[in-house]
Order: structure tokens, then C-alpha cells, then sequence
């Protein structure tokens, strides 16, 4: 729950201090004060509800039936077959190796877009400075937003959540269209909008792929399945902030 928070407090944080804090240097010291503050309150509250999760009854429930099916799968491969190593590693990720291109595709297209041209390429004069931290406040929310929702709606089909992923390649002409298109389209309104719509659908497929991936494999290797998903996550984080000077320059 932090995690999906965190942008969310972060962007609150910005636009609180912005607000009260003089822009000079006394200022920023105690911005960023309170920025360590929180910080270490979070750290805190996140190692001591790591420990705990660790004692709920669902969790000792679902590591009691992994367990169990580890135990299964042992039996019938038999004490001289080998099924573990890179094999396994990659027989898994060949199991979900679509998925994994889903979510290098989302994070790979939202690092290369936010918050580098959100934050250097688009002005407002009505707006001024509160332009980005606006934007980067409507892209967070929107975010948590989306991660939300899957407990409301959750897309089953896997070829359907990659397309989706695979889709949101058209946020690059919409965006460049927003820089060089139309006078309207240069305006706040359709800028904030696609902002919004980025975070949004960030947060949902983000969410609704990593759900799958555990679930494509048999429960005993759903712990590798999801470390293996957020290898691809870090590949498309890495991906898309180099991808994100092509914007700057």
C-alpha cells in the first residue's frame, strides 16, 4: 500500500510545501527536512508492516499450499531428475514472457514520456510553475487511481492486457502532437488530460499484468514468475529513461 502511495504523498508533499515554503533557500532547507521526515516515517511504517504480513493467516495459508505443491512436484519428478536452475528459470520465463513484454512496454513508454517532457517541454502561462508539479500531481493520482481499480474490474485475457500495453504507443504521437500540433492542442487542457490518461492506464495494466504473471505458472514457481515480471519492469524503467532525452534534447 505504500508503494502504490508513495507518488501520491510525494506529489502532495510538493504541492504543500510550494504552497507555505518561501522559494529560497531557507525554504528548500525545510522542504527538504520534511521530505527526509516522512521519508523515515514511511521506512518505518513499511519495515514493521513487512514483519507482520509475514504472521497473517492467508499469507501462512498460501505459503503452507506452495509448499505442499513443491512438495508434490518433487514426488512425481522423482529424486534423479533435476527440475530447478536455469531451466526452470527459463521455462518460466518463456511461460509468461508476453506479459513481461506488456510490462516493459508500459514502463518503458511512461519513463520515456513522464516526467521528462512533463516537466521540461510543456509551459503554461496561466499556470507557470504550477504547470508541472500540477501535471506530475494528476499522473500520480491517476496512477493510484488505476492500480485501484483492478479490485473493482480486473481484464482476464492476457492477449488483451498486452494489447492494451502495445497500444499505448500512440500516447508518443498524441504527446509530440501536444509540443508541435495545433494551437489547441498546446493548451493545458488536452496536455492534462493525456497526463492523466498516461497514469491511469500506468497504474491499471501495470497491475492487472502483475497479477498474471504469478498466476501463469503453477503456484510453487509463482515467486520466481513475479520476480522474473519485475525484471522486465526494471528493463522498461531503464528503457524508457533513456528513451526520455530523445524529449529533452
Amino acid at each position: 500500500m505504500n508503494l502504490l502511495c508513495a507518488g501520491v504523498l510525494a506529489s502532495s508533499m510538493r504541492v504543500i510545501t510550494k504552497a507555505i515554503y518561501p522559494q529560497d533557500a531557507h525554504g528548500l532547507r525545510k522542504s527538504a527536512n520534511l521530505y527526509f521526515a516522512v521519508g523515515i516515517g514511511m521506512m518505518v511504517i513499511s519495515i514493521v508492516c513487512y514483519n507482520m504480513a509475514d504472521r497473517l493467516p492467508v499469507v501462512r495459508h498460501y505459503r503452507d499450499v506452495k509448499l505442499q505443491a513443491a512438495e508434490e512436484e518433487r514426488n512425481e519428478r522423482g529424486p534423479t531428475r533435476s527440475g530447478g536452475g536455469y531451466g526452470l528459470l527459463w521455462r518460466i520465463t518463456g511461460r509468461i514472457k508476453w506479459i513481461g513484454l506488456g510490462i516493459f512496454l508500459i514502463y518503458a513508454v511512461t519513463l520515456s514520456i513522464f516526467p521528462g517532457y512533463i516537466t521540461e517541454d510543456v509551459h503554461s502561462e496561466v499556470l507557470k510553475d504550477w504547470y508541472p508539479i500540477t501535471l506530475i500531481a494528476g499522473y500520480n493520482v491517476f496512477d493510484l487511481v488505476g492500480k485501484s481499480l483492478t479490485a473493482v474490474y480486473l481484464v482476464e485475457n492476457a492477449n488483451v492486457a498486452v494489447c492494451c500495453c502495445v497500444a499505448r504507443l500512440l500516447f508518443y504521437p498524441l504527446f509530440v502532437g501536444c509540443l508541435r500540433g495545433p494551437k489547441f492542442f498546446r493548451t493545458e487542457v488536452p496536455v492534462t488530460v493525456l497526463t492523466c490518461l498516461l497514469g491511469l492506464s500506468n497504474g491499471y495494466l501495470t497491475s492487472v499484468l502483475m497479477i498474471m504473471a504469478p498466476k501463469s505458472v503453477p503456484i510453487q514457481h509463482s515467486e520466481t514468475a513475479g520476480i522474473v515480471s519485475v525484471l522486465f519492469l526494471a528493463l522498461g524503467l531503464s528503457f524508457g529513461s533513456i528513451v526520455s532525452w530523445v524529449w529533452v534534447v
